[in-house]
């Protein structure tokens, strides 16, 4: 009887189970339906949370829907992206790993949505996933090289490479530490390097703190790596956020720092220090006497020197020199760069600019002797303080040589104590560059000066930032009161009088490259010229159509031409289109301002009220801009901005002249209509400086380099090719070939190989590229000419290759959504 209700109940088991297993088919049929549905219906959110569940109950089948499940991903993540639904979009990605934990796609995809909502570091380490899952994954290399970029500025390695830096830091420390500093906080430690310094050379107690969460991980990582984790405390924070007892014992005797750039101060080293020495440092010691029991730190001061320099490459980059540009004229027009030193000037966006002046093409000359702008003792509170307060300091500089007045130019020396001086001035090999502060907007005649005559100045720090502003110019034999004008009023008076006319107009503030551009005469001719002959042959293709044709078409032809310009910011093309025919000009300018400007101008050359149309004002979403300009109309033109500034081919170009193709009318043309890219091998040390740290010798034995080359990227821009340090072991070469125009060729992904001759016996380190924009077959641009606003690039290799002179080697350009790669090999 047992052996009977055994079996009744094992059957019944069975039969639940059984049951329970036709739920789960049921189950998973249903929702595989209902995603399937929701799919095509494009309920986007309701078709992924049945995907999850199915893939959920199902692992076996994950393989077979992962595609379709990241499809409906992707779709309902950029809808929750829209609604600013942050959290619900980043759980939907949390779930979808824990699905495919090891799929370098979502990996990626996932690294996209936090790079755009800001969270740069995370989405590093989602990118650095997606590689390493999938190292052939050009998309997840490129989307980790260019946050690699910004987690880890190309200084880093220049300046890990700089061996009179390193050992100059190395020396004072091991001299402060020596004399008694017993405890040392090194303040936005970067890769650690100071901390060991101070660890190596005896101090038992270091701490160190970095705000960047990626620069304290790799921190970590490297003080590990050389066997000093547990002997040096690292901080995941800003200096100001440090507190005693909190975060270190007591306060220490020793601040080491090098938060300081081109301008000395714009990295706040002026806040941190008053901060450090009101509560992280011991009392400064006594002028005489020992260190023992006292604060101080290292740099121990600085010196602030300028130059007034005459340079035609940064006058093209901060001043509109050319009154008339392809026929339109900008006198009603005034231009400026973010980057100027007008006194008190509300338009400011940056204190200066930045220049390798050694490096600048076509060169500068000083108009005067180097002269001490400003001393500041960074062992000392008061002085500190005294900086902050942005009190200003009046100098008189003589003009030396003739020239025009295009710029001031500092550098520093940096006192690391009283034996050991780094100087970053523009004749030395330093990883720092200058700062530069252009002079805008004084009368034609006023920026060339004389020798004899002499320069009056302010230099002050108004919020801590360092600030070269011109007071007036004092002719030679010129009796004037300048020097003695120190009130306000008189000073403002002094200001008047040299910006006379322009200060009736509102400034168009233009990015340096965007004033480069202007003063490119040859960029706009070429597009009037190339813009003429299609309008010409359209013209006349209309003409005889209506010859032949009823009078509805003769009274179609009585439309304009359309002409579309999406160029990246401000841009002038529309207003010399307009002048050219019968044509209706589309800009697609954003800023308000530079709407203003360009309607300004318009009125100024006489051109037709309604000609001149701004395209984004007219659409709902600026993703819009590639669309007809009217339900029954097509695109005559439509002009293209395929380059950035940097010297890279601008993302999503290609999908974008695929979508241009379809908006044209029969015979209307994309410009450019071709790009060529072209390059050359090059040996080129200062190129592999600036990529990677080159092996533990410039660290000074310290185990760097394999934690911070993680973050080395192949492709390097804004370079000057004229002035790049190194040798040309090739004549240039055509790399690759894109036809803009072609709608049978699909240039999403090209791959090709071509043979370089070589000319010169050395090793192949790199190889700068540029491109020619073909507008027809008679007109091109080159983006490497002397007076183009683009910069060139140039791809590192990863292992120098030797050559040998008149051998032939294979180069291989592989061109995938707007990204080149490439490689160098020896025919086998």
């Amino acid at each position: 009887m047992a052996d009977v209700k055994g079996a009744d109940r094992r059957k019944g088991r069975r039969g639940r189970r059984a049951a329970q297993a036709a739920g789960r088919r049921e189950l998973l049929s249903r929702s595989l339906r209902s995603a399937e549905l929701c799919l095509r219906e494009r309920d986007y959110g309701t078709a992924y949370a049945h995907f999850l569940l199915v893939l959920s109950l199902a692992p076996e089948l994950r393989a077979d829907y992962k595609e379709t499940f990241q499809y409906a991903l992707f779709r309902w993540a950029e809808e929750l992206y829209s609604l600013s639904r942050n959290q619900d979009l980043f759980n939907c990605y949390e779930q979808a790993l824990e699905l495919f934990p090891n799929d370098d796609v979502i990996c990626n995809s996932m690294g996209e949505q936090l790079f755009r909502l800001g969270f740069r570091d995370e989405a590093a380490g989602y990118f650095y996933k997606a590689v390493k899952l999938n190292p052939s994954s050009a998309d997840a290399k490129e989307n980790f090289y260019r946050v690699a970029n910004w987690l880890v500025e190309r200084w880093h390695f220049v300046m890990l490479n700089d061996v009179k830096r390193n050992w100059m830091y190395q020396k004072a420390i091991e001299k402060a530490v020596q004399a008694g500093c017993t405890s040392v906080l090194d303040i936005g430690t970067g890769t650690g390097i100071l901390s060991m310094f101070a660890r190596r050379a005896g101090a038992p107690h270091v701490y160190a703190c970095e705000l960047s969460k990626t620069m304290f991980d790799l921190a970590c990582e490297v003080v590990a790596a050389n066997h000093m984790d547990g002997q040096i405390k690292l901080l995941h924070m800003k200096s100001h956020e440090v507190g005693v007892p909190e975060h270190i014992p007591e306060k220490v005797s020793l601040v080491v720092t090098e938060t300081v750039d081109a301008g000395l101060f714009g990295e706040g080293i002026v806040e941190t220090l008053i901060h450090a020495w009101k509560n992280l440092l011991l009392e400064p010691k006594p002028k005489a006497g020992s260190c023992v029991g006292y604060g101080q730190v290292i740099p121990a001061g600085a010196v602030v020197y300028g130059m007034i320099v005459d340079c035609p490459e940064i006058r093209r980059h901060h001043r509109v020199c050319v009154n008339t540009v392809a026929g339109v004229n900008l006198e009603e027009a005034t231009f400026s760069s973010p980057v100027h030193c007008s006194h008190k000037s509300s338009e400011v966006n940056e204190p200066y600019a930045t220049e390798k002046m050694s490096r600048v093409p076509g060169g500068y000359k000083a108009l005067s002797q180097p002269f001490l702008a400003l001393t500041v003792d960074f062992n000392s509170l008061q002085n500190l303080e005294s900086i902050a307060s942005g009190k200003s300091c009046r100098i008189s500089v003589l003009v030396q040589e003739q020239g025009q007045l295009d710029c001031f130019i500092t550098w520093f020396v940096l006192h690391l104590d009283a034996e050991h001086s780094l100087s970053t001035g523009p004749s030395e090999e330093t990883c720092w560059e200058q700062a530069v502060f252009p002079i805008q907007h004084l009368p034609a005649d006023g920026y060339i000066v004389n020798c004899g005559d002499t320069v009056i100045l302010d230099v002050h720090c108004p919020d801590c930032y360092l600030r070269l502003d011109l007071v007036t110019v004092i002719r030679a034999g010129e009796v004037t009161n300048a020097m003695s004008l120190e009130k306000e009023e008189d000073l403002c008076d002094a200001l008047a009088s040299l910006h006379t006319t322009h200060q009736k107009r509102e400034l168009c503030i233009l990015e340096p490259s965007e004033i480069a551009l202007l003063n490119n005469a040859i960029y706009h001719e070429s597009f009037k010229n190339a813009i003429s002959k299609v309008i010409t042959s359209l013209t006349a293709e209309e003409n005889r159509t209506s010859k032949n044709e009823t009078m509805a078409a003769t009274e179609d032809f009585s439309d304009p031409l359309y002409i579309l310009d999406v160029s990246e910011g401000f841009s002038i093309l529309p207003l010399i289109a307009a002048q050219l025919g019968k044509v209706k000009s589309y800009s697609s300018v954003e800023e308000e301002p530079h709407r203003v400007t360009l309607e300004r101008l318009s009125e100024r050359n006489d051109i037709s009220k309604g000609t001149l149309e701004f395209w984004l004002n007219q659409l709902e979403a600026n993703d819009d801009v590639l669309q007809r300009p009217k339900s029954d109309k097509l695109w005559s033109i439509i002009i293209l901005d395929v380059i950035e500034p940097c010297g890279l081919i601008r993302q999503e170009v290609m999908e974008k002249c695929a979508i241009a193709r379809c908006l044209l009318q029969s015979g209307g043309k994309i410009f450019p209509r071709c790009v060529v890219i072209h390059g050359m091998l090059v040996e080129s040390n200062t190129l592999m400086q600036e990529s990677s740290v080159q092996g533990t010798e410039p660290t000074l034995g310290f185990n760097i380099a394999p934690s911070i080359n993680q973050f080395k990227v192949p492709v390097h821009v804004f370079l000057s090719l004229s002035t790049l340090p190194s040798v040309r072991l090739s004549d240039p070469v055509e790399l690759l070939r894109l036809d803009l125009m072609n709608p049978y060729s699909s240039h999403f992904s090209l791959a090709t190989e071509v043979k370089v001759r070589i000319c010169k016996s050395g090793q192949v380190t790199a190889i700068p590229f540029w491109y020619h924009l073909h507008l027809d077959e008679e007109i091109y641009l080159d983006t490497s000419s002397d007076m183009s606003h683009w910069k060139q690039a140039a791809f590192v290799l990863e292992e120098p290759l030797r050559v040998e002179e008149g051998q032939e080697v294979l180069l291989g350009v592989h061109f995938q959504n707007s990204n080149v790669n490439m490689t160098l090999r020896r025919p086998s």
